[in-house]
């Protein structure tokens, strides 16, 4: 067990604010930012973990340093820091789908809740990790219906026009109806093809007349109609659609409650969105649960990497 040095903490956190930053991340740029100043103090609070960099490992990267110098899920969560976002995803995306089985769960979360750029963005770091293109590797691992959503997803092929056509919002929320609730079976290709290719906006307002259509909400009729990894992904998708912050406050919590915590999920999410909307998860973290998304990290985790995750979600709720 190595004890976290404030420096070395607070300089993983600058790190990755130097990748993508929003005003609703947590983790913000630092002003007069010096890299070599802040390699200099990383460098020194790693050596502070219990062992000494030599002279011979001076060259070495600092993902290798934190590898060599911590262990565990604190040193999968200080890795993360400085991996750039895309290829944090495709590392995720790697671990999901090698060895015996495929986490879907893990997959889902990912392409649910990730915009076209990202999708791009992961893809390119795919290719470059592996040689293959993700949609090939995917199309190994999944089948079915849900298989064909998923691989729409990872194509990266949504659309990402702001405006929205009113009318055919109407025309596809009575696509949707007359596909599941109107009919005897459900018609899956149209779901799919809806709700994985459409711009968010213009979902917003599919739902909207959905609703309008058939007295209940989108999310509804999916799980009275489908089920399975299929449902898990159409819903993720709706809930996305309507507010990506609150999904991932699910995730979060979900992550924590029950018999054990998964460090890792909670690692996935907090970093991942430190620098884009972790403010707005807070906000729906409390509001759905009574709780602050603070106060849950700090009963469900532990130790070092307890401290490195509650400084990344940036305080108690002060948004």
């Amino acid at each position: 067990k190595y004890e976290l040095k404030d420096d070395l903490q607070k300089n993983l956190c600058i790190y990755n604010s130097l990748l993508q930053t929003t005003d609703r991340g947590s983790i913000k740029d630092k002003s007069n930012f010096n890299a070599s100043e802040d390699v200099a103090v990383l460098r020194k609070a790693i050596e502070g973990l219990g062992t000494h960099v030599s002279d011979s490992r001076g060259l070495l990267t600092l993902k290798e340093d934190l590898e060599g110098d911590t262990s565990g899920d604190f040193k999968d969560l200080l890795v993360a820091l400085i991996t750039p976002p895309a290829v944090y995803d495709c590392q995720e995306v790697i671990r999901a789908i090698k060895g015996a089985g495929t986490t879907d769960s893990t997959l889902i979360e990912i392409f649910a809740s990730r915009s076209t750029q990202q999708i791009k963005a992961l893809s390119d770091a795919y290719l470059a990790e592996t040689g293959r293109k993700i949609t090939h590797d995917l199309n190994n691992e999944v089948s079915g219906d849900y298989g064909k959503a998923l691989l729409a997803l990872a194509e990266g092929q949504r659309d990402e026009r702001t405006t929205v056509d009113v009318g055919k919002a109407k025309e596809e929320a009575k696509v949707l109806y007359e596909a599941g609730e109107k009919k005897w079976g459900t018609d899956e290709s149209k779901f799919i093809d809806i709700l994985c290719h459409r711009s968010i906006p213009q979902l917003r307002q599919v739902l909207i007349e959905y609703k309008n259509i058939s007295g209940k909400t989108l999310e509804k009729s999916i799980k009275s109609e489908m089920s399975g990894k299929l449902e898990d992904l159409l819903v993720a998708i709706v809930k996305c659609v309507q507010s990506t912050p609150a999904y991932l406050a699910e995730r979060l919590h979900k992550g924590m409650k029950g018999l054990g915590t998964n460090e890792n999920m909670l690692a996935r999410i907090i970093v991942s969105r430190s620098e884009i909307d972790m403010l707005d998860i807070r906000a729906e973290f409390k509001k759905l649960y009574s709780q602050s998304l603070h106060s849950a990290l700090e009963s469900e985790t532990s130790g070092d990497y307890r401290q490195v995750l509650l400084k990344i979600c940036g305080g108690d709720d002060t948004v």
